[in-house]
């Protein structure tokens, strides 16, 4: 038997790449990016990252200890156009500004964008001041959600939060039921409703929301996905996932 060399050919195109990082506890963040790119031309990476409970901004600013090394582990050696953190609370904590700093030190080349960060873009680009504020988190970290809104200038109009201390178990959350509760803030005041936390059912129910509420309603995946498609240039239109697609 002979064996031959065949010397292949590479595609000289390449989609676009994201990188994410999830959280390890983290039920919804995948699923809920694939929910949108699926149907695009878009490459796209998860590693996790090992998560600390109970939440407190001590554990958080410990999780992103490692954030280097698993961004390292997605596709070694090669650029990802965008690296997404998908942590709100975890990016509060530590600051964005450390965020990116870790992950660009293992992709030099790559956009940073994290929940947080991205949810205030969102806000300034439909020029919202006035939001109301939901969270699952202790009232700890709810508040410190809180201040990190304000003195970005914003206005919180309205504030509930459930005192979920385990990013597990905020995945296990009803969606049904946080719909309900949603519709039950005072409203009033608010421009836009913000739904914080990664782990949160709330990519589904947002269009929902809207209608019911008459208000713009962003969430934590919601502008994270959408900062991300922004970040790598995809103006694709996106259907069913909040106002917010509409000026991408």
């Amino acid at each position: 038997m002979e064996s031959k060399k065949i010397d292949p050919k590479f595609n000289k195109y390449q989609n676009p790449k994201i990188g994410l990082i999830a959280l390890a506890s983290d039920y919804m963040i995948e699923k809920d990016f694939i929910k949108i790119i699926k149907d695009k031309k878009i490459d796209f990476f998860v590693n996790r990252i090992e998560c600390f409970n109970p939440l407190t901004s001590e554990n958080l600013i410990k999780m992103s200890e490692k954030v280097t090394e698993v961004t390292t582990d997605i596709l070694p050696g090669e650029k990802i156009d965008c690296v997404a953190y998908g942590c709100t609370s975890g990016t509060i904590a530590a600051g964005y500004d450390s965020i990116e700093k870790k992950i660009k030190k293992a992709k030099p080349e790559t956009t940073v964008t994290t929940p947080s960060t991205a949810s205030i873009k969102a806000l300034k680009k439909l020029n919202i001041n006035k939001v109301a504020i939901f969270t699952p988190y202790s009232k700890k970290l709810n508040d410190e959600v809180l201040d990190f809104f304000r003195k970005e200038k914003f206005e919180i109009t309205a504030n509930s939060y459930f005192n979920i201390e385990s990013d597990i178990d905020i995945g296990k959350v009803d969606s049904n039921h946080l719909f309900e509760a949603l519709l039950k803030m005072d409203l009033n005041g608010a421009d836009a409703l913000f739904i914080s936390c990664t782990a949160l059912p709330a990519l589904s129910i947002i269009e929902m929301l809207e209608k019911k509420l008459n208000k713009t309603v962003l969430s934590s995946n919601q502008t994270l996905i959408w900062d991300t498609l922004n970040s790598i240039n995809n103006k694709e239109p996106v259907k069913g996932f909040g106002k917010i697609f509409e000026v991408i």
